[in-house]
């Protein structure tokens, strides 16, 4: 006989356990990762602040966990790539710099919400 089937709450347990391994080892060997947290835990209360209704304080927080997220999925690229070896190859380097474009990209939604709310909120104290 095969080992018994898993149940689906066993499953879900698994996955939690290992998502909270991945956020363990982002905090402890990604800096940038670390950063990014830290900022959020600022931009969330300020988030909740400066929008002016709830739509908005979602607008605001939404680019936050999507910075967060893409920087565990470069994470996750350049370890992967690591892993594979340490040599110079094409391939390797176009899949590091399009993982950093992500994260690129998901600061450039961050200030294109970010900027016009703040200047809106200051214009609207002033």
């Amino acid at each position: 006989m095969g080992k018994p089937a898993r149940t689906v709450l066993h499953k879900l347990l698994d996955a939690t356990r290992y998502s909270w391994r991945g956020l363990q080892a982002a905090w402890a060997h990604e800096q940038a990762f670390r950063l990014e947290v830290y900022l959020s835990l600022l931009l969330v209360p300020a988030a909740l602040f400066v929008g002016s209704n709830l739509t908005h304080k979602l607008l605001l927080l939404l680019p936050c966990g999507l910075v967060l997220l893409m920087e565990l999925v470069n994470s996750a690229i350049e370890s992967a790539i690591d892993r594979i070896g340490t040599e110079q190859n094409e391939l390797s380097a176009r899949a590091k710099d399009l993982g950093s474009a992500g994260v690129f990209v998901s600061l450039m939604i961050f200030l294109v919400l970010w900027i016009p709310s703040l200047w809106q909120f200051f214009h609207d104290m002033g």
